[in-house]
């Protein structure tokens, strides 16, 4: 008898604690959500998941202009990015129909999303396929004879594990990149499908843009793939995957007014991207690195307002400060002077 298939994941203990903080974290959100939808909300994180997920595939159109093409309005922008945007909009409308462990479900999805765009639009691949980052090979995926078998095996055991959501969510979005089973929407159409498993276990989920933030963190998103392929083990992927879920979760969580003293407030403004203190410092016209320090930057740290991007080592040369998920959210959101 033909053993089930498992993909390999190995749970440590940091895996597992994680799972722990986003699942206390969206416990929070959807009490919250319950108390009160805002549907404005509601378009604008569904925009930003999309414009994310896109982005993360070349798409150049923002944010504003996705929501033009939601309103019916015409955008000066390339007829594909434009029909890209169209068919996303479609299918996270969808999302409520389908069921994540049903092959015709998927299908039907990846047909929505890919149509105009890919001749094949919601058929499996009938030619092999390579990931490829400029010219060099950073994947080759399983030859396109295997991929229905493999596509059947890897639904078949997301309908009988008993993996908490969270991690069997970014398994399966792993393990169908490694398949790669279309020839072309697979980026597009793991992270839909993990929004899809998760939404089954949180209907929050639906709602909170986890693609944007993976956008935001691209080189990380594709380390974390090919760290998982190099392993043979979903394990790296899945850890990264968890992190992100749980910024979207925070930034996506209705909080009571943050306040920040006016020196920190300027500091958010000023902050975007990746900063040196030096850059910080001189973009905020400050000459006193003392007052700089004592006054902006440890309240900013010690509020959770911004991070240091080489953590384990406070007092490197090459240290760059960046907003967290609140100082994202507060920036977003800050009140109009």
């Amino acid at each position: 008898m033909k053993r089930a298939y498992s993909p390999p994941c190995t749970l440590g203990p940091g895996i597992v604690s994680q799972v722990a903080r986003v699942a206390e974290a969206v416990g929070k959100l959807s009490a919250r959500a319950e108390a009160g939808r805002d549907l404005r909300l509601r378009r604008d994180n569904r925009i930003r998941t999309i414009h994310g997920s896109l982005a993360i595939e070349g798409n150049t159109l923002s944010e504003l202009q996705i929501t033009a093409i939601l309103q019916g309005k015409r955008v000066a922008a390339p007829p594909r990015e434009i029909q890209e945007v169209r068919n996303a909009l479609m299918a996270y409308e969808q999302l409520g129909r389908w069921r994540p462990t049903r092959e015709a479900d998927l299908l039907e999805a990846h047909r929505i999303l890919m149509s105009g765009l890919a001749d094949d639009a919601g058929t499996w691949r009938r030619q092999g396929v390579g990931v490829m980052a400029g010219s060099k090979l950073l994947h080759m995926a399983p030859q396109a004879d295997r991929v229905p078998q493999l596509m059947k095996d890897l639904l078949r055991w997301l309908a009988r594990t008993d993996a908490h959501p969270l991690i069997a969510s970014a398994i399966f979005h792993y393990e169908f990149e490694f398949i790669h089973p279309f020839s072309d929407g697979n980026g597009r159409m793991g992270r839909l499908w993990q929004t899809l498993i998760l939404g089954g276990w949180k209907p929050a989920f639906t709602e909170i843009p986890v693609e944007s933030l993976v956008h935001e963190h691209q080189d990380a998103y594709y380390r974390a793939i090919g760290e998982s392929t190099r392993q043979a083990d979903a394990a790296p992927f899945v850890a990264f995957m968890l992190d992100m879920i749980l910024g979207a979760v925070v930034e996506a969580t209705p909080q009571d007014a943050p306040q920040v003293t006016p020196q920190v407030e300027r500091l958010l403004l000023a902050l975007h991207g990746a900063l040196s203190r030096e850059a910080l410092q001189a973009d905020l016209g400050l000459q006193d690195r003392k007052s700089f320090r004592e006054r902006y930057l440890v309240p900013a740290l010690a509020g959770g307002w911004i991070e240091m991007c080489i953590a384990d080592k406070p007092s490197s040369r090459s240290q760059r400060y960046r907003l967290t998920g609140q100082g994202r959210k507060w920036q977003r959101n800050r009140p109009a002077r």
